[in-house]
């Protein structure tokens, strides 16, 4: 199957959650977000406004304040084609659509953090495998955004993708742009690339 292909057949599947089945979805992924080690590191991290049927991480948002932790919301960036930016997102953050339709901060200089700065990225995903693979919606704007993984040796943010558990498939067509994930969490449980296996759902 195509990358086209399964991209169509995955979206597919998530927009075909019910309501109910999207909030079971969103609050177990939000304790397993909870448990994870990588998130407890983290001070400065992204998260994403759900679209199409992606599995909705914003419950967790109000525990990452009460933990100290300040929360970024990717911004399509107003210079560099098809990259991201990164802009602070709390309650008083005024959101506006973008061209795609999907809610994000509002331009502005002060509150931006660069990607390379954050400490851990949590990234939609289309498709998944144990071994970190993913499948986005097709743009690119995080395989780009991310591109400085593949080479620099700085500080590298963890990139820790969510889905939902019908999401996982064995295998997938790959490209040499892909930004690899450091781990995949989702309403099943956690998935550890370095084992590349199913950690038990409580977490770390």
């Amino acid at each position: 199957m195509s990358r086209s292909q399964l991209r169509r057949e995955l979206r597919q599947r998530r927009r075909e959650l019910t309501r109910h089945q999207q909030r079971q979805a969103s609050n177990a992924l939000c304790h397993h977000l909870k448990a994870s080690a990588d998130v407890k590191r983290a001070r400065h991290l992204a998260l994403y406004w759900p679209n199409d049927g992606e599995i909705d991480p914003s419950p967790f948002q109000a525990i990452a304040r009460t933990l100290g932790k300040q929360c970024y919301l990717p911004v399509l960036h107003p210079v560099h084609h098809n990259r991201l930016w990164f802009l602070e997102f709390n309650d008083d953050t005024r959101l506006v659509s973008n061209r795609f339709g999907i809610p994000e901060p509002e331009i502005r200089r002060n509150g931006s953090r660069p990607a390379w700065a954050l400490d851990l990225i949590l990234m939609p995903l289309v498709g998944f495998t144990e071994r970190g693979d993913r499948l986005g919606m097709g743009g690119g704007f995080y395989d780009r955004t991310f591109e400085f993984l593949h080479h620099a040796a700085c500080h590298k943010p963890k990139l820790i993708g969510l889905a939902h558990e019908c999401q996982r498939v064995p295998t997938m067509p790959t490209a040499s742009w892909d930004i690899p994930m450091d781990a995949i969490i989702t309403d099943g449980g956690h998935y550890s690339v370095r084992h590349r296996s199913l950690l038990p759902s409580d977490g770390e």
